[in-house]
């Protein structure tokens, strides 16, 4: 395992400790509302927290993009931090959510962790290195066609301007294929991408910390990542589409033809 990648599961696996420590006493907890329906709780930044210090204690000079805390330091070497994705789930004892965890240098995402506290299932990728579930090499599926295929999506939320392109991508997809499932994780789906669970996923108006790490994951898994429209830089634009390299085109002709 890549040094820098150790870190990054070592810094997942304690905000993991913390999280499930935490469970128990959700109804106890100090929560407070970002945004409509945006929650934060002390358990995000306590896991945060402890992703910042297991990071800085071996790399002090790097910057830092965390969910909670914002940007924290400049330079070419960056981590992306969301503490806890899934946050509403958590919430409800509803058990979808993990840690996403990325590096990037120079603007290139370089090392990803995404991890499952509850199933303990541990989802790394470094750049040229392929991707793993539990050290174990994973692939995205081969999946021919939309027909029959299984895909992940995520609902726009708060005052989102999306809904409109939402409602129309779903309901020109959902004829087509197996099922589309909303499980409220958009890290998890991602590595679910990545290991061949669902055959795609699209959603609208994410944050660099919900896909970084996620989409290196697809990349290294042999999928495709792209933003929906024309603007293809994905962490910029929060519009993400992916899927393996046999639909990818379908489903994104599809939801570029509606989406404006």
């Amino acid at each position: 395992m890549h040094p820098m990648l150790n870190i990054g599961v070592r810094a997942a696996r304690a905000a993991g400790d913390i999280i499930v420590r935490n469970m128990d006493h959700i109804s106890d907890m100090a929560i407070s509302e970002k945004g409509l329906n945006d929650f934060v709780t002390e358990v995000d930044r306590r896991a945060e927290n402890i992703i910042i210090d297991t990071i800085r204690n071996t790399f002090p000079d790097h910057g830092i993009l965390a969910e909670e805390r914002g940007q924290l330091g400049k330079g070419d070497c960056q981590w992306i931090i969301d503490p806890l994705d899934g946050t509403t789930n958590y919430l409800h004892g509803f058990p979808q959510f993990a840690v996403s965890i990325a590096f990037k240098n120079k603007n290139v995402l370089e090392q990803a962790v995404i991890y499952n506290p509850i199933s303990q299932e541990l989802f790394t990728a470094s750049r040229g290195n392929g991707a793993h579930l539990n050290s174990r090499r994973i692939r995205v599926s081969n999946r021919k066609s939309l027909k029959g295929a299984l895909l992940g999506t995520g609902l726009p939320f708060g005052e989102s301007n999306h809904l409109e392109s939402f409602i129309q991508t779903y309901r020109a997809i959902y004829s087509i294929t197996a099922g589309i499932r909303r499980a409220g994780a958009a890290s998890l789906d991602l590595a679910y991408v990545a290991c061949g669970r669902l055959d795609g996923f699209w959603e609208y108006g994410l944050k660099e910390w919900d896909i970084a790490a996620g989409a290196l994951l697809i990349q290294e898994a042999g999928g495709i990542v792209t933003s929906i429209g024309n603007n293809n830089n994905f962490l910029e634009t929060g519009n993400i589409l992916c899927a393996n390299p046999k639909i990818q085109k379908e489903l994104k002709d599809i939801i570029d033809s509606i989406t404006k």
